[in-house]
């Protein structure tokens, strides 16, 4: 030990080891009773002077927040106590990482707060309740029950499923069992040497600021020697859920078809799947077949595998994720290709354009399109009033603004939000709350609201509330059904299905179809840039760019002026419903052309995200073209400028 620290010193004194990283080794070192293969890899990577590594995995401890925690439960460089031959026997050791102490101590902090809740909201003595899920990652089986045993040797009650399922059902359990918390362990669409651990409060959302902060509290008060008697597994008194959960979810996500009778004359639509390795096989199929459409899976991605082996990336936005199913649609001569991320809350689609051509549509896309279809599917129906004003579609600030114009010109209700779902969460929170408070103040009604269907739902809230039309993210995330308060790629591939069999029915293509909605609406286009910055030093040149862009803002960005900046740091903004938009780490550039900038640094990603937007209204429906094109030089040009204005600003 003392020559492990004496050389951990002169690590630091060279400034080879960060201060933070030194220090907060030397506090997990002199931690007594370490099992060997933590004592061991910390031994194993000091010994042969692994100080990159170990600044990677000790420069500060996991951040808990509202989207959990996420890191690398598989380091860059694996000791022998973690990795034997193909085989990993043990997470990464490291504050920075998801790992059996951290899971352990994250679960020990959520269990204060969740029994500290109950007894102040009078619920108490009500036995704290989870109920746990997991996705197919490296260490995901093991963490969900790593969580299920540290909670209940606590003494609260836990449910977990038979094997990995998906957020979105995760989301929609936690409602309908009633608990006060759910966990997720997943990374989502993240590479395979990441996992996570997200947290849903009673709601069904995940957690918001507010019960964030006083979670990470309860979890900064806990220590090593209190996390490591939980290191052995009891799962004797973990309740396992029963078959008929599924059946459950599964005819929730049933009511996201309009119309039955076109969905059924097009069952015989060739549609390739890919769940990338992931959750999505569990749902998305018995979805489809209980409509009578067999959907053709790519058979080498359907295994369930953490390691992704036949892609780069497990992000079915990503045009060569979709290879494989590319290959099998072009030999089937299909319809479509959906694909879903491996935690099943991503969706994404590839369809033929009018030329014939397979084209890869983006979240800003897919969401136009069923916003576009679904409006008029009920409509049709007579499923909508024709005053629209208790309607609502919520989406993200950084999601088209199409969809804004689209919902004012409708007259429905438009919502903007902070990019991540629990955003959209707490605002069907808020419309249930409001249901509710009006039955009780006006009827004295208590409405559990969990135990009503789809259409009571709806015609609830059209009458007393706001109903809830469509849910979306660019980032491929979509929702209409406020029962489940996460994004669905289950019922999101539904949903979208229906529009390739309104699609098939008229003989159009997709694009055909967006010309008309531009005609309509005028014509948007969007872009993304991504920089990434991975490790200790990538957290401080994040932060540091975003200091930039507000000390030196700029006046002219590509040779055009600058309109207004809009710092979402600061206090003041308010969405439709005259509700306070929390402060936000993010900026918002407004030019004198018509193009906007969203910046915001990632909050599951060690990256720099920028969101341009390039916006031209029709003067004639015949210039489409033209207009399409000026649009695209803009966006195209403004992209160029703003990479190089990154790399001399990160300089």
């Amino acid at each position: 030990m003392d020559a492990l620290l004496q050389k951990l010193g002169d690590a630091a004194r060279s400034q080879k080891l960060l201060d933070s990283a030194f220090k907060n080794i030397v506090e997990l070192l002199r931690t007594d009773e370490l099992p060997q293969w933590i004592s061991g890899t910390l031994t194993e990577l000091i010994q042969q002077d692994h100080w990159s590594e170990l600044n990677d995995r000790f420069f500060k401890p996991i951040e808990f927040g509202t989207a959990g925690m996420r890191g690398r439960c598989v380091g860059k460089v694996t000791t022998t106590f973690e990795k034997k031959k193909d085989t990993y026997l043990h997470a990464a050791v490291g504050t920075t990482c998801m790992n059996d102490l951290n899971v352990i101590i994250a679960t020990l902090g959520l269990f204060k707060y969740c029994k500290a809740y109950l007894e102040t909201t009078g619920d108490f003595p009500k036995r704290p309740s989870l109920v746990i899920a997991h996705d197919t990652r490296f260490f995901s089986q093991h963490f969900c029950e790593l969580v299920a045993s540290t909670w209940s040797q606590l003494g609260g009650d836990t449910y977990t499923f038979t094997g990995p399922r998906s957020t979105p059902q995760l989301s929609f359990s936690v409602r309908f069992l009633k608990t006060i918390a759910g966990v997720m362990i997943t990374a989502s669409h993240n590479p395979f040497y990441d996992n996570g651990y997200k947290v849903y409060f009673l709601d069904g959302a995940q957690i918001n600021q507010a019960h964030a902060q006083g979670i990470t509290q309860c979890i900064q008060a806990v220590t090593y020697m209190e996390a490591l008697k939980f290191l052995d597994k009891d799962l004797r008194h973990v309740f396992t859920l029963p078959p008929r959960m599924d059946e459950i979810y599964l005819k929730t996500c049933q009511s996201a078809v309009l119309d039955k009778p076109l969905f059924d004359s097009m069952k015989r639509s060739k549609i390739i799947y890919t769940p990338l390795h992931g959750t999505g096989s569990v749902c998305v199929l018995p979805l489809l077949k209980s409509f009578g459409w067999d959907l053709l899976p790519v058979t080498s991605q359907m295994k369930m595998d953490g390691a992704f082996p036949t892609v780069k990336s497990p992000n079915p936005d990503n045009l060569e994720t979709l290879t494989l199913a590319l290959e099998e649609a072009k030999r089937l001569n299909a319809d479509g290709i959906i694909a879903t991320d491996p935690d099943g809350d991503r969706m994404s689609v590839m369809l033929k354009n009018s030329k014939q051509e397979w084209s890869l549509l983006n979240g800003n896309t897919i969401a136009v399109l069923l916003a576009a279809y679904r409006l008029q599917a009920m409509k049709k129906l007579g499923l909508l009033p024709e005053d629209l004003r208790r309607v609502a579609l919520i989406k993200s600030f950084v999601t088209t603004p199409l969809l804004k114009v689209f919902a004012e010109k409708n007259g429905m209700k438009i919502i903007e939000t902070h990019t991540g779902f629990k955003w959209i969460g707490e605002k069907l929170l808020d419309y249930e709350c409001l249901l509710k408070e009006h039955l009780w103040n006006t009827k004295g009604l208590v409405l559990d609201y969990t135990q009503c269907d789809y259409e009571a739902r709806k015609t609830l809230m059209l009458k007393e509330s706001t109903f809830f039309f469509l849910g979306a993210e660019e980032s491929c995330g979509f929702l209409a059904n406020d029962a489940i308060r996460d994004k669905d790629a289950n019922a999101a591939t539904l949903m979208f299905c229906e529009v390739i069999a309104y699609l098939k029915s008229k003989g159009r293509s997709f694009s055909d179809y967006l010309d008309e909605i531009y005609a309509a609406y005028g014509y948007f286009k969007e872009d993304l840039l991504s920089f990434s910055f991975e490790g200790a030093e990538g957290l401080h040149t994040i932060q540091r760019l975003m200091a930039s862009y507000r000390q030196e803002k700029p006046e002219h960005i590509n040779g055009i002026r600058v309109s207004e900046t809009i710092d979402f740091l600061n206090k003041g903004q308010k969405d439709a419903d005259g509700k306070d938009i929390p402060p936000a780490d993010f900026i918002v550039i407004q030019l004198l052309d018509g193009c906007t900038i969203a910046i915001r640094p990632s909050g599951t990603e060690p990256k720099l995200k920028m969101y341009l937007f390039g916006h031209e209204e029709l003067t004639d429906n015949k210039n489409l073209d033209t207009v399409k094109s000026n649009v695209l030089e803009r966006i195209a040009s403004l992209k160029e400028w703003l990479r190089a204005d990154i790399q001399q600003r990160a300089r």
